[in-house]
């Protein structure tokens, strides 16, 4: 009598493996960034669903907010790819650092961008070769006011303060400006951009080419090839970091009131103000909602240098706005990025208060 063989499960097993194997291979080779907005909203959806429907409606809202910047920010970068325009516009914002400086500090002061709202445009500049001294002004007056939160700041808090803040915008742009333009000097911050997006990975092969300045790139079909590439590559960028950014945004307004946190810095004691300029850095403080906040607590004897300086810090720099901003520059000029915002924070309150003092 022979010996029956029994059935090969082996074979079914590694087939099985294999497959196994691939798929985890192809999910690895997906975008790391979508795959931890999927596998946080799924999460999500199961553990507060509430609260993830609210952060998703919070976020739409936002980048409905912010989406004409951001496509205005992704075409100049793409045109200026496509185009080889960004090496002109290099050289245009080559020495002459101090005028560029106060340019750019005065147009950020006056300016309707947030913290977040401003990186797409920050991006798309650094993208184009403008140097990061002039740059870096705007991008820390920026977030602190504009006409509207003038008047608004004006008619709620008074016109010293407003103009102690319309002053500390400029100054810290100022202050970051020439900083970093003399750090550059001594040869720092040379290449303030991660790896790959100044030279290829997420926006194309060259960023700033030395050929000839075609303005109507859409006649030249490898142009117009290279238009489409370079925007659809800084979109899925700035909008994952973006999407980041306001969710997180969304689940610090629910779950960090900006109450609690102002509460913290509420004193008038000699610490009042660096400690409102550390805690409000990594803050997020909506800056017309800060106004009637700073209000109410100063009425319950917070100083006024505490309160701007906190209302300072909170708009320049915030945990959503840092990620993004980590994901675009190299880690010293991050670092440095938030120092600054610490120190004129610092600075702008110790002096906003030795005036009205």
């Amino acid at each position: 009598m022979t010996k029956r063989s029994r059935p090969g499960y082996w074979p079914v097993g590694a087939a099985l493996l294999l497959s196994i194997a691939g798929a985890a291979r192809r999910v690895y080779s997906f975008d790391k960034v979508w795959l931890s907005i999927a596998a946080g909203l799924a999460l999500g959806v199961v553990l507060v669903p509430e609260q993830t429907w609210s952060s998703l409606d919070f976020t739409a809202d936002a980048l409905l907010h912010i989406a004409p910047f951001l496509a205005l920010s992704i075409c100049l970068a793409a045109y200026a790819k496509a185009s080889g325009a960004d090496n002109l516009i290099a050289r245009v914002f080559q020495g002459r650092p101090i005028q560029m400086v106060f340019a750019a500090a005065l147009f950020g002061a006056l300016s309707p961008f947030c913290s977040c709202g401003v990186i797409p445009l920050i991006a798309a500049l650094l993208i184009m070769g403008v140097p990061l001294a002039p740059v870096m002004a705007f991008w820390l007056a920026s977030p602190l006011m504009d006409p509207q939160m003038f008047l608004l700041t004006m008619a709620t808090l008074g016109l010293p303060f407003a103009i102690g803040k319309t002053a500390a915008a400029f100054g810290i742009g100022l202050l970051g400006g020439f900083s970093t333009a003399a750090l550059q000097g001594a040869g720092g911050f040379l290449l303030p951009l991660k790896e790959g997006m100044d030279n290829g990975g997420c926006f194309g092969d060259s960023v700033r080419s030395n050929g000839a300045v075609v303005w109507r790139f859409w006649r030249v079909r490898e142009r117009r090839a290279k238009f489409g590439d370079e925007a659809w590559n800084t979109t899925l960028f700035l909008g994952k970091w973006m999407i980041v950014a306001f969710l997180l945004e969304s689940v610090m307004l629910a779950y960090v009131p900006a109450e609690a946190i102002a509460g913290l810095v509420g004193g008038d004691s000699i610490w009042a103000i660096p400690l409102a300029a550390v805690v409000g850095v990594p803050a997020y403080l909506n800056g017309f909602a800060a106004i009637p906040l700073m209000s109410g607590l100063m009425e319950l004897g917070m100083a006024p240098g505490a309160a701007l300086a906190f209302m300072v810090a909170g708009g320049v720099s915030c945990i959503p706005a840092a990620i993004a901003v980590f994901a675009l520059v190299r880690p010293p000029v991050f670092f440095w990025y938030l120092g600054l915002a610490l120190v004129g924070s610092l600075i702008a309150g110790i002096v906003f208060q030795i005036i009205i003092v």
